[in-house]
């Protein structure tokens, strides 16, 4: 089973960008589905982003509005988020998250509950 460790969450003002990583460590990554989920306080897990084991699909959640991208290296075992034009209401902590594909490798996912491992999170901080 393949373990998962965030990283590149930190404190910016609104404007900025951060680059977030998903380290996984374990077993390769190509035949999970990855995805990015955040959740803010008092709220529940929202999802991000989701990429294909292929990383042909991508799929956004709806306030993304073209600012993030995801992006994974199966080689190097890492999943990446760039966000950039942060805005106050994205600060949350944000989860990396993994699925086995079970041989659908064009497959994508969004709903929480679709994926079975998940990383401790890093919190994502915006100023206004």
């Amino acid at each position: 089973q393949v373990q998962l460790v965030e990283s590149g969450g930190g404190l910016v003002q609104a404007g900025d960008s951060l680059r977030l990583s998903c380290a996984a460590s374990g077993r390769t990554l190509i035949t999970y589905a990855m995805g990015w989920f955040r959740q803010a306080p008092g709220k529940e897990h929202e999802f991000v982003a989701t990429m294909s084991v292929t990383g042909r699909t991508t799929h956004y959640g709806d306030f993304v509005k073209g600012r993030f991208t995801i992006s994974r290296d199966n080689n190097k075992r890492t999943l990446s988020l760039q966000m950039n034009n942060l805005k106050p209401e994205d600060t949350a902590v944000y989860y990396c998250a993994a699925r086995p594909t079970k041989g659908n490798i064009g497959g994508i996912w969004t709903l929480r509950d679709s994926y079975d491992i998940w990383g401790q999170g890093t919190q994502v901080t915006v100023s206004s």
